[in-house]
């Protein structure tokens, strides 16, 4: 049964890990994104005054930067839209964005004041249809929390451009974004405007990607581009869609790939198209994903590599693929009710997504390694430490559009049916009901619901996929129901006070890697419910990687200096000797024995927030 996502303000989280992450949004994320884009010149480039010689020369990917944190603030209006000053911030950055746009509708600051003569030359590198498509995402976004259409016409008419210049005519370009997004975002638009001319555009970019003649590299016959066709695998134009199998190239733009798929195959019931992104989320979750919802092994091209080629130390794991991802998982879980994808979406969302960014909610992981020790190799952006910016900035303004959406993954409503996702304390409002979710999840597992508002329809809650045991009653009354794709569902007139307590055995388990993921052999992880744990070295004796563990001790739950309401795991350990020398190499044994010690872990997503500190996913078994 296909449900949708509810609107943002339907939601309210209210527990310890999202609603923080939340209020951080208005206190830090977004002002300091603004503040970002204010200085570095991002908004001034929609001035069209640059000169050479000028600081701050504008760049092919900016207007996308702009556009995903005015989406952020749009979506803030819809939880908050007394916020003070966000509305008026959000209107003044809008009416400078359309002061720039021509007057056939083009829409580009560096295209248009700085290379105004190669519009639509380089797709296969330049960002232009990908900034677009984060424009028109943003657009909607406005409508929609505002009402006001001026932001939504004005790309519209950018839209209409690209439609006239783009498509299967005698003299229109066959070409496709180099940088997947303008599908999806082609989708957004036809459903605000009813309009399906925008639709049968991402379907064509769709079926023209990896097509013959190959686009890319006949564009690089007429402009200098280092399109070859040896690379077309990292902008995923190696192959058409329909035929692809596996999750190949730059993670960032496969996932921005795949989610135009299932946007389109939802809007047109192409059930090839939705095949097709099945199998490749497949491809992703089953052998090419890190166990925190990571995704893009190597920092080479951002790209996933090859099936079960996951080093932890040398990873890349973009913050950015980790949303993107939670995106795609929450797309397919929605259409197909398959609860193999609300499983990837929780533990991405838990650990993979919110590692990236700080508690503090200012400070950034472009990288996020699986390991990282003193004597690490770190390549490009991936840095040992969160930092408050990056040149390339797309994660940080990710997060400004990414965080005020985290409730909408919480719950799916459709065809009378409420369905609770993810049970982390929430408070959600429909159609007069209102339903008030309990507990301390994802350290607590006892999850208790109660109807504040009630009336008659369908209430479905899931059951995770990790959890082996689990109990359910209903005022009191145990349920005796079998969960139907990891769903239980009770229909009936629900009165105001009826309470619901479900109850998920969440034991610490330890995980181990297939046995071809060489980096994890002879080691495990540890897991309770949703949460992967990490040792961090501020909580230890020694660094994470001299550690080693019985898999199969007792391990205790206990709480976490510096982390306030934080449930970490303790157990015993073993601590490598000191070498007696600084030799590379030593021949014979070992001299001294291990140290006995005990290890805490903390999840995940909260390391480095204490400091500069080594860490280690995966432990060496004892």
């Amino acid at each position: 049964m296909k449900l949708q996502p509810p609107p943002i303000c339907a939601v309210h989280p209210v527990d310890t890990v999202f609603a923080p992450r939340q209020a951080k949004l208005f206190d830090a994320t977004l002002p300091r994104s603004l503040e970002q884009c204010r200085v570095t010149g991002r908004f001034d480039a929609f001035r069209l005054n640059w000169k050479p010689g000028m600081p701050n020369r504008p760049h092919i990917f900016w207007d996308s930067d702009v556009a995903k944190v005015l989406e952020g603030v749009a979506y803030a209006l819809m939880l908050e839209p007394d916020h003070p000053g966000l509305a008026e911030e959000l209107d003044r950055a809008v009416d400078l964005i359309l002061s720039s746009q021509q007057p056939d509708g083009y829409l580009n600051s560096y295209f248009s004041g700085v290379e105004p003569e190669h519009r639509w030359c380089n797709l296969y590198n330049w960002h232009e249809l990908y900034c677009a498509g984060h424009l028109i995402e943003a657009a909607v976004a406005h409508y929609k929390a505002t009402g006001n259409r001026k932001f939504l016409d004005g790309l519209r008419r950018y839209a209409d451009l690209i439609a006239r210049e783009f498509g299967p005519g005698e003299n229109q370009r066959k070409g496709y974004p180099g940088h997947e997004e303008l599908e999806l975002a082609l989708c957004k638009l036809a459903d605000a405007t009813g309009d399906p001319k925008y639709l049968e555009l991402a379907r064509f970019f769709l079926d023209r990607r990896g097509t013959e003649p190959n686009y890319f590299l006949e564009e690089a016959k007429r402009f200098p581009t280092d399109a070859h066709p040896s690379n077309m695998i990292n902008r995923q134009a190696h192959q058409p869609v329909r035929e692809q199998r596996d999750a190949v190239g730059h993670a960032v733009r496969a996932l921005y790939l795949y989610i135009g798929m299932v946007d389109v195959a939802d809007a047109t019931g192409d059930s090839s198209l939705l095949e097709a992104a099945e199998r490749l989320f497949e491809s992703v979750a089953e052998r090419r994903m890190y166990l925190t919802g990571g995704v893009g092994s190597t920092p080479i091209g951002e790209a996933f590599t090859e099936d079960w080629n996951l080093p932890n130390d040398t990873s890349y794991a973009e913050s950015c693929a980790s949303m993107a991802l939670v995106l795609l998982a929450v797309r397919l879980y929605n259409l197909t009710g398959k609860n193999r994808y609300a499983d990837v979406l929780e533990q991405t969302l838990y650990n993979g997504a919110l590692s990236g960014i700080s508690l503090s909610g200012d400070r950034y992981f472009y990288a996020n390694l699986l390991e990282v020790s003193d004597a690490g190799f770190f390549h490009g952006n991936t840095l040992r430490e969160r930092q408050p910016w990056f040149g390339c900035s797309c994660c940080p303004t990710s997060f400004c559009r990414f965080l005020p959406q985290i409730g909408s993954f919480l719950w799916s409503a459709g065809n009378g049916t409420f369905r609770l996702n993810i049970p982390a304390a929430n408070i959600f409002e429909s159609g007069g009901v209102r339903i008030r979710v309990g507990g301390d999840y994802p350290y607590g597992n006892v999850i208790p619901v109660t109807i504040e508002k009630g009336g008659s329809f369908r209430l479905a809650l899931r059951i995770p996929g990790w959890c082996r045991n689990w109990s359910l009653s209903c005022n009191g009354e145990p349920v005796n129901l079998q969960p139907e794709e990891g769903t239980i569902s009770i229909e009936r007139d629900w009165n105001d006070g009826d309470q619901l307590r479900l109850e998920l055995e969440m034991p610490v388990e330890p995980v181990y890697a297939h046995p071809k993921v060489a980096a994890d052999a002879g080691r495990f992880a540890l897991m309770r419910g949703p949460l992967v744990y990490a040792l961090e070295s501020v909580d230890n004796p020694a660094s994470p990687v001299r550690i080693a563990a019985d898999s199969g001790q007792e391990f205790r739950l206990v709480s976490v200096p510096g982390l306030p309401g934080v449930t970490g795991i303790a157990g015993a350990c073993a601590i490598d000797p000191e070498p007696e020398s600084d030799a590379l190499y030593r021949r014979g044994r070992e001299n001294g024995q291990p140290r006995e010690a005990e290890f805490l872990a903390i999840p995940y997503a909260l390391w480095q927030n204490r400091g500069p500190s080594e860490m280690s996913v995966w432990i060496r078994k004892r």
